[in-house]
């Protein structure tokens, strides 16, 4: 089955986000904390895109397609913006993070540690992230 939802690159639509994945999500038997952990992996993905690539344009879209199956959900975040490559990101040192109190910047970590595969694709103006979760529920 397969779930889309058309997003304006604006901060405010996130919440339409997280409403529309919740939906998605439901009915599908899986805990409410993995639920939320995979709501919370993509929208850290679309807030990115909206603020950094997208320079929160509303006149910029960012396409969401949601696949399930038996054993796996895949998340496929299609934009046309600034390509970022989460594959290459490095990230930072948790210990110098909390010494100097920063705020940011750990979000695609948390990405990374949620979903079990990520893909990133550039096909002349556009770009595709697909995230990837195995379901282990059945």
């Amino acid at each position: 089955m397969r779930h889309e939802l058309d997003l304006s690159c604006e901060k405010s639509r996130l919440a339409d986000l997280r409403l529309f994945l919740s939906e998605v999500l439901n009915p599908i038997g899986i805990s409410e904390i993995a639920k939320n952990q995979m709501i919370l992996a993509v929208e850290e993905v679309c807030a990115n895109l909206i603020i950094h690539s997208h320079g929160c344009n509303p006149n910029d879209r960012i396409h969401l397609r949601v696949h399930l199956d038996d054993n796996k959900i895949i998340f496929e975040i299609a934009d046309s913006g600034l390509a970022f490559n989460l594959l290459e990101y490095k990230a930072p040192d948790l210990a110098e993070v909390v010494r100097k109190k920063k705020k940011g910047g750990l979000g695609i970590m948390l990405v990374r540690k949620i979903m079990d595969k990520i893909e990133f694709e550039n096909n002349n103006d556009k770009n595709i992230c697909r995230l990837v979760k195995r379901l282990n529920y059945k």
